[in-house]
């Protein structure tokens, strides 16, 4: 896997921040010397879960959205190793891999543009070669016997992670999607809008629901496709958070009835809390308190087969915020399983 980079010991020290009488996340996660063996070393370790970044912005552009999804990883990892290692949570269980370099593929696409056709079906050829190392990737970890938290990138990646499992599982797997929107749109080509359209026509996905979508924001056509498949439920914000129709914590119990039959994953799009730096920023989403106590319910799934944060693009004085907000996410959901 040529577009895998090791996170180093030497980096780790530069971005830790020690104190006399604490001790960091950073000082006690896992890290791997060599990618030569990856399967065999993350089989090897003593670690339940495998933290990976994934840098790019590509299928956002390809979707016709704001890109900035390729900084998560570097606005989340600094945070992230100078949380403190206490008895809530223990960082030894931690593998922290690295990132996939995707870099080519985000200076192609920054060069290109929008409103171009051409482009778009460019870009859109670079999401399919995305999509083959993000699949192979969490593969392997979920073939190992680990849990991937994935972090970063647009909501594309959905389609890898659950390609990725269900080829390690050699079975489907069922999907819950904390999400604004579907993503769940036309299989015209790779993009930040059709992951789980994807994976669910080429049979990885089984059950999928979507949780919190967005009713001014989702088209008719696509709530007409999502109540003709009976292996698809959602309900929407408006009904949970503005109507009061629905109750939060029940919508959660019946959505973990609707997937927990086998195993699952759990998404994360930053564009369904409000006012989160995203690639569709909203001014009306749920809290950061109830997306923490999202994550904290379905974590304790044992069904739970991964978790993938996307879709967050700050901009420089918001990256300190939105890798501390990721770095609770993360944390949540490690401590959700203990």
């Amino acid at each position: 896997m040529n577009t895998l980079v090791l996170l180093k010991p030497n980096e780790v020290d530069t971005l830790l921040n020690k104190r006399q009488g604490e001790s960091k996340f950073g000082e006690h996660v896992q890290l791997l010397t060599s990618s030569a063996n990856i399967y065999d070393d993350i089989k090897s370790l003593d670690v339940k879960y495998v933290l990976i970044g994934l840098p790019e912005d590509v299928g956002v552009f390809a979707n016709h959205g704001k890109s900035g999804t390729s900084t998560t990883w570097d606005s989340t990892i600094k945070i992230l190793l100078n949380t403190q290692s206490n008895q809530f949570i223990n960082p030894k269980d931690i593998l922290i891999l690295g990132h996939l370099d995707f870099s080519k593929a985000v200076n192609i696409t920054s060069k290109l543009k929008q409103n171009n056709s051409k482009h778009i079906n460019k870009v859109k050829k670079l999401v399919t070669e995305i999509d083959k190392d993000v699949s192979n990737l969490i593969f392997k970890i979920v073939n190992a016997g680990k849990i991937p938290i994935i972090i970063g990138g647009g909501h594309n990646n959905a389609y890898g992670n659950i390609k990725g499992t269900s080829l390690a599982l050699k079975k489907s797997i069922n999907c819950i999607n904390f999400d604004a929107h579907t993503d769940f749109r036309a299989l015209e080509g790779r993009h930040s809008g059709n992951g789980f359209s994807y994976a669910f026509s080429e049979g990885f996905l089984d059950r999928y629901f979507i949780f919190g979508i967005h009713e001014n924001y989702t088209s008719a056509s696509i709530f007409n496709t999502l109540k003709a498949e009976k292996r698809i439920e959602y309900n929407t914000y408006e009904a949970i958070a503005v109507r009061q129709q629905l109750k939060f914590k029940a919508e959660m119990k019946r959505a973990l009835k609707h997937i927990s039959n086998k195993p699952f994953g759990i998404e994360i799009d930053c564009d369904a809390m409000q006012n989160i730096p995203s690639s569709a920023q909203t001014p009306s989403g749920f809290s950061v308190e109830k997306t923490r106590q999202f994550i904290n319910y379905f974590g304790s799934s044992k069904q739970a087969k991964y978790i993938h944060i996307c879709e967050a693009a700050p901009k420089k004085k918001q990256v300190n915020q939105v890798g501390k907000l990721i770095s609770f996410l993360i944390t949540d959901f490690i401590k959700s399983q203990s």
